[in-house]
């Protein structure tokens, strides 16, 4: 393909395009409205049965003769995975949530062939609600800016022709036709744009290393590993977006004379794996990935390498390690993989987010990127909202948005009216932050500052339900299952920091425990080889920082003030609402539930109590009390 069939291409595939952005609203030559049902394919909504809902509509509307005006496609992600499967019409702008292949016939009956919605399957934000009868009307899209996303529940990620209708492979084109290697790294270095996988490293200036070190081979790699809890940014790019990480990644070949490209995914993330698999399928056929592309002399080909899913090579050390074949451990820098880097050859990682921010600064300009965030973190953040709030999925907010404006905007509050207590930022290398910074800006140094850090994006909200002790604790115990083990302060020191907060949470603790945990976790932060290592304690240090209280109380006063730590609990019944049931008799496990002589009411015999909590499950008359 040369530059002219691209632009045409692109050309062609512009009306459908426009229609899914709700820009026209054409007519078929029988008068009907032309629709386009945009079914989510994205992880979630696939897992939910996405496959038979969007058969089930092409059935539908072939047996009713509707085929000339309505086509169903399957997007990528929309971004709001807690609905079940995700269909979406246009230009009506009508969203339906938690479709099974049972409403189909409905929707297309009622609002396809009628022009009647069916607002029992919109969304509502209670029960009490109207339902949102626009896309535009949730404050979940309403909050987002977005950038890397600019395409998600937009096109069909396994057909190249859409991308390119998007302006797909034009920055490319432009890089190859306008632009210099070092006119390309400039424009970099003046967006500002930082690496998006948790290091914050500028993106230009690693690229600018690259491109002046010596060598006829030299690698790209994208890291699509991705293994924080919670987290699930890069997964959905690579699944709906996967020729822009394609791209990011070309664009930056050239800026570098790399000749080779390698995307390595873990093997838990299959729809990503076979949708980038895909795409590159497709950038060969259209002479997009190659020799001589776009009729041009530069050339560059790329393949998938698949993890097994080992926390510790996200780190780029142990990453290529593992790309050659070996186990995946960490080795000292320097050198840094821009000097000697994959089979010992100069090379560049960046994650998935980074290189999908390349094409969209390179057709818009640097310019354009730096009005968006902050002056020293420009540009948007992609997080995956989780946790107690009421809107989850995935979100694209400009750098510097608050965490307020996020939980409370886009994420819509925390569920069930309860109170706001921290947020987890960075996975288990990042921080909690308490309800005292809601106002902090989401930015690398406002994060960094409060004993957090961005990471890759998993954001975790909790409420006044949470033990912090018992948060630090699950993800030390993450920590301890990820080690590597080459370097004793991180195999053997988080091992004891787990060790210490199991017993903190059991209280078993002794009165100095607090103490030592704190320097211990200094000890594991300065003499660790790694990230993995270094910012283990982080989660520890900051929940002592913001929540000293909740460990004080574990250990000086043997209580759980969250009622989270079942050791630490004790368990009696409020006879005043006790029915005599005998549920919670019948499903002690320590046959410690005896009736009260001569009473239809129960008492809890604390000696033989083991504090599993079955009487207070299974309760249902608030009877049983946890203190």
């Amino acid at each position: 393909m040369i530059i002219e069939e691209l632009y045409e291409l692109r050309d062609a595939g512009r009306a459908r395009i426009a229609l899914r952005r709700m820009e026209v609203h054409p007519t078929a030559a029988n008068g009907r409205p032309i629709r386009d049902i945009l079914v989510c394919a994205g992880g979630s909504c696939t897992s939910c049965g996405r496959a038979a809902v969007a058969d089930a509509f092409r059935e539908a509307i072939a047996k009713r003769g509707l085929g000339d005006c309505v086509s169903v496609v399957n997007t990528g992600c929309v971004g709001c995975c807690d609905l079940g499967v995700v269909v979406h019409v246009v230009p009506d702008d009508v969203l339906y949530r938690s479709v099974k292949d049972a409403d189909v016939g409905r929707i297309v009956d009622q609002h396809l062939r009628d022009g009647q919605p069916v607002e029992e399957l919109m969304h509502r934000p209670d029960p009490n609600s109207p339902p949102y009868r626009s896309l535009r009307e949730w404050p979940f899209f309403q909050g987002q800016v977005k950038v890397v996303l600019e395409n998600k529940g937009l096109i069909d990620p396994e057909q190249i022709e859409e991308y390119i209708a998007c302006d797909g492979y034009m920055a490319l084109a432009r890089a190859l036709t306008e632009l210099k290697p070092d006119q390309i790294v400039d424009e970099l270095i003046r967006s500002g744009l930082r690496g998006r996988g948790g290091g914050g490293f500028p993106t230009g200036r690693k690229w600018q290393m690259l491109a002046a070190a010596p060598g006829p081979i030299k690698y790209v790699i994208c890291n699509g590993d991705e293994g924080d809890p919670g987290a699930f940014m890069d997964r959905s790019v690579l699944e709906s977006d996967p020729h822009r990480v394609l791209e990011g990644m070309m664009i930056a070949a050239y800026a570098t004379a790399a000749t080779h490209g390698i995307i390595y995914v873990r093997a838990e993330y299959p729809l990503a794996i076979q949708r980038i698999g895909i795409a590159i399928d497709d950038a060969r056929r259209l002479g997009l990935l190659g020799q001589r592309i776009l009729g041009t002399d530069f050339s560059f080909d790329a393949e998938i390498r698949v993890g097994a899913g080992a926390f510790v090579c996200g780190e780029e050390t142990a990453l290529m390690l593992s790309i050659e074949g070996n186990r995946g451990m960490p080795r000292p820098r320097p050198p840094y993989p821009t000097d000697r880097g994959l089979y010992g050859h100069p090379t560049i990682i960046n994650n998935v987010e980074t290189f999908a921010n390349v094409p969209p600064i390179i057709r818009n300009g640097s310019d354009w990127f730096t009005r968006i965030g902050t002056p020293n973190s420009t540009g948007t953040k992609v997080f995956a909202l989780a946790g107690a709030v009421c809107n989850t999925g995935l979100v694209e907010v400009p750098m510097g948005t608050t965490l307020r404006q996020l939980v409370f905007g886009v994420g819509g509050g925390i569920r069930g009216g309860r109170a706001f207590k921290a947020a987890q930022t960075g996975g288990p290398s990042g921080g909690c932050i308490p309800a005292e910074h809601l106002d902090v800006p989401l930015d690398f140094d406002s994060l960094q500052s409060i004993g957090s850090i961005m990471g890759s994006g998993g954001l975790i909200v909790m409420d006044d339900s949470a033990c912090m002790v018992d948060v630090a604790r699950y993800f030390m115990e993450f920590c301890v299952d990820e080690s590597c083990g080459k370097c004793p302060p991180c195999r053997v020191g988080t091992h004891q920091l787990l060790r210490m907060l199991s017993g903190i949470c059991e209280g078993a603790a002794g009165g100095d425990a607090i103490d030592r945990l704190a320097d211990l976790c200094d000890t594991v932060h300065r003499a660790s080889l790694c990230g993995l290592g270094m910012t283990a304690p982080n989660p520890v240090l900051s929940t002592l920082r913001h929540f000293r209280r909740e460990y004080e109380a574990h250990v000086h006063d043997r209580c759980c003030p969250a009622g989270v730590c079942r050791k630490l609990l004790k368990f009696s019944i409020l006879l005043d609402n006790c029915t005599g049931c005998g549920l919670c008799a019948r499903n002690c496990p320590t046959a410690t539930i005896f009736k009260l002589d001569g009473q239809r009411k129960y008492r809890i015999e604390e000696a033989g109590c083991i504090q599993c909590g079955s009487c207070f499950d299974v309760c249902r008359f608030d009877s049983v009390l946890k203190q």
